[in-house]
């Protein structure tokens, strides 16, 4: 009974959509992230008789023909790309990009990386860096005796000292730009890598080429829907008892065959 396998499908695809809703969840509060959404479709036919068949010897073709189902299969996890709210937290070194774009790092491997937290820091050394440690490209190295640090929209950053009424300017920050941001691989850590399916990155001046442009002192908010959220799992939920339902309907209906005598 095909009803078995279909209805098996239907319950794995539900725990993936309930998998990926609790990730999402997870990450309410987490700098930068944007939401995922699990995406179905279904798998292939069992074409009992093909439409457009001839059925008679006069001609008379099928106008729809006898096609099966086999169930549902996982497609893709898509990343929403959505601008999150912006909270305040006059950190120097706090940047949230408004609009399209992500700052790019260096990982130990040597690798870029590219990433929407702009809760950056200092090294020992000066250097503006992650959370995690990673540079960040293009190399700015902030002098020890700086009082303050100024960035402006377009990404330069000045740094302020007692003995200068000027400010000095250490360096200017790019974003990095994608044809297909949805097709970049994460990693973890708020990070993604460059793949096949996002092209190459596209990296210049914020506020150019469609990019966004930098405020200093926020941090980008998650943009994770908690309502939508909780909404779709419970729609995931009742799928998944749905599906049960039908294992356990076409369990009885096989064992009342089994019981014809």
């Amino acid at each position: 009974m095909r009803a078995l396998k279909i209805a098996a499908t239907g319950m794995s695809a539900q725990q993936m959509r309930v998998e990926t809703i609790s990730q999402n969840l997870a990450n309410m509060s987490t700098t930068g992230y944007n939401a995922r959404r699990a995406e179905f479709a279904d798998l292939h036919y069992q074409q009992a008789s093909r439409p457009g068949t001839i059925n008679a010897s006069d001609g008379t073709v099928l106008p729809t023909g006898v096609q099966l189902g086999l169930g549902v299969r996982p497609s893709s996890v898509t990343l929403e790309l959505a601008q999150g709210s912006l909270s305040q937290t006059s950190g120097d070194l706090d940047i949230a990009i408004e609009g399209k774009g992500y700052l790019e790092v260096t990982l130990p491997s040597g690798q870029s990386a590219y990433t929407r937290d702009g809760g950056l820091k200092r090294s020992a050394d000066g250097q503006i860096v992650t959370s995690d440690g990673y540079p960040v490209v293009p190399d700015i190295t902030i002098p020890d005796e700086t009082l303050s640090l100024s960035i402006n929209a377009d990404g330069e950053i000045y740094a302020y000292f007692s003995d200068q009424i000027e400010p000095e300017l250490l360096g200017q920050f790019t974003l990095a730009g994608f044809s297909n941001a949805k097709g970049l691989e994460a990693i973890g850590s708020n990070l993604f890598l460059e793949t096949e399916a996002s092209g190459p990155a596209n990296v210049t001046t914020p506020g150019l080429d469609g990019l966004g442009t930098l405020r200093q002192g926020y941090l980008e908010d998650s943009s994770v829907d908690a309502v939508r959220e909780v909404t779709e799992l419970i729609e995931a939920q009742r799928g998944y008892e749905l599906n049960a339902k039908v294992i356990t309907a076409a369990d009885q209906m096989l064992s009342a065959t089994t019981q014809i005598r």
